[in-house]
């Protein structure tokens, strides 16, 4: 008889042990926190029973999955072409420079390509909060050219988060102002704040702007408090994890389920 293999996995800050085929297929899982073993037909379930008897904490029910919830349907219902789970932290620019890479003789560097690595830094940080209950999507193409670097979904409720590179730059804000280095000051924490009121429109729940300085900085100064955006340098992003009590976890992945389906920002 073929043995089993047993395969942990987290989401959302809950483990799960998978029991696999040898060729990959799934038989069942076993939900530690629910105290479930969900299975996929009843076959072999002698087999997957003897195989999570090691793993297994308690007294657990045993029977197939439960209903899919709202949230699941939709996703399961998304075009592929319409989910947009799978951009890549920087998608926008990373095809940007595909297409035109630019001249490789330019004395300055190209400024798409420090964009790219502020939305790559900041983006690995929010999704290494998965564990915490949190979802990252990125890269939210608006109507009119504008875009949402990335959106936190999670216990805390959500961010629209812009990544700014800043490493070893001097940052000087003065709301709505915000100086990089020696460029010019420009009106950052405006657009970071109409980015989180066009997905507050679009997802009808309250989004919260948040400015991350991908660093570490050489200096970081906020002579005028920024009104309302939140502004903290990517390695203290992980601090999100601690916050909660804004969204249950159904109205995180009913959230995400919306989020992720391009036909919502459409009207943003």
């Amino acid at each position: 008889m073929t043995s089993l293999r047993v395969v942990p996995t987290w989401r959302l800050g809950r483990e799960r042990l998978y029991v696999c085929l040898r060729d990959g297929r799934t038989l069942a899982w076993y939900d530690r926190e629910a105290g479930r073993v969900n299975l996929l037909g009843e076959d072999r379930r002698e087999d997957v029973l003897k195989a999570l008897g090691p793993f297994v904490t308690g007294p657990v029910t045993v029977g197939p999955p439960p209903p899919p919830t709202p949230a699941e349907l939709a996703r399961l219902a998304l075009h592929p072409d319409d989910d947009l789970a799978p951009n890549r932290p920087g998608e926008a620019l990373l095809v940007a420079l595909e297409r035109d890479p630019g001249p490789a003789h330019r004395l300055r560097g190209d400024p798409r390509r420090r964009g790219l690595l502020a939305e790559q830094a900041v983006g690995a940080a929010l999704d290494g909060l998965d564990r915490a209950g949190w979802y990252a999507l990125h890269s939210l193409q608006l109507p009119g050219g504008a875009r949402i670097h990335h959106l936190a979904i999670g216990p805390g409720g959500l961010f629209a988060v812009h990544a700014l590179y800043a490493r070893k730059l001097r940052v000087l804000i003065t709301d709505p102002e915000v100086t990089v280095g020696r460029t010019e000051a420009g009106p950052l924490l405006r657009r970071v704040r109409t980015a989180a009121d066009r997905a507050s429109h679009a997802l009808t729940a309250e989004v919260r702007p948040l400015l991350a300085l991908a660093g570490p900085t050489a200096r970081f100064t906020v002579a005028v408090p920024s009104r309302e955006v939140r502004v903290i340098e990517d390695a203290d992003l992980g601090g999100l994890a601690r916050l909660g009590g804004a969204l249950k976890p159904a109205d995180v992945e009913a959230l995400h389920a919306m989020a992720r389906d391009r036909h919502t920002w459409a009207g943003a």
